[in-house]
């Protein structure tokens, strides 16, 4: 599974594939560990996805996204930098 981010003005897209199907859940976290968002909170099957969200409610600084799926969890970290 991986994960890639990439910027487009106020939008952030995350690129994930998922190995195989099962319960799959995206977050992002603030530097203190609160929940910003979800993302993902449904079953997916395996495959490539890309996600987008819109930034603007969110400040300039550092951020954590998690994915879920079943019994796997990996987790990235983003710096937001806004001008």
């Amino acid at each position: 599974m991986s994960l890639l981010i990439t910027t487009v003005l106020i939008r952030i897209i995350i690129a994930f594939e998922i190995p195989k199907d099962g319960f799959t859940e995206l977050k992002v976290y603030d530097i203190i560990g609160r929940e910003i968002l979800i993302l993902i909170n449904e079953f997916k099957t395996a495959g490539s996805y890309n996600i987008n969200f819109n930034t603007n409610n969110l400040s300039s600084g550092i951020y954590f996204y998690e994915l879920s799926v079943g019994d796997y969890r990996e987790v990235k970290r983003m710096v937001l930098l806004k001008k």
